[in-house]
């Protein structure tokens, strides 16, 4: 699962959340660091709110928390997500010696972006393709 710290560099890097069913998220700064949410049609659901999109927690009494506005919550997407987000620029994952590496394409450039998992890794190429869209 990707890291709230790697999750962290992807917001500030401009990657915008479209919630959707199954969507994995943390709240961070309010005590709940170690917690992992997951938007569902039962307990976690997105309402569209005048003053803004929040995430309402339907009969969570243990947490106390009735709803969040997005910003404050971190999404930490899936592998799929992150596939997905990379779009036409995606080349290939590959495993070498411990070490998963994402290839992708960039203005006619090859990158290669290494890391311990495959998620870090395709966050990796994700953050280099965000900053090369400043």
């Amino acid at each position: 699962m990707l890291g709230v710290q790697v999750a962290r560099q992807l917001k500030a890097a401009g990657l915008t959340w479209k919630p959707q069913l199954g969507d994995r998220f943390a709240i961070p700064d309010r005590d709940l660091d170690d917690e992992l949410f997951v938007l569902s049609n039962m307990t976690i659901q997105v309402h569209d709110r005048p003053e803004g999109l929040i995430i309402g927690f339907n009969g969570t009494t243990e947490w106390a928390l009735d709803d969040v506005d997005l910003e404050e919550a971190l999404w930490l997407p899936r592998e799929d997500q992150l596939r997905e987000l990379l779009g036409g620029t995606f080349r290939e994952l590959r495993h070498e010696n411990d070490t998963h590496l994402v290839r992708i394409e960039l203005l006619g450039d090859e990158h290669v972006c290494p890391a311990a998992t495959a998620e870090e890794a395709y966050a990796a190429a994700l953050l280099r393709l965000l900053a090369a869209a400043l």
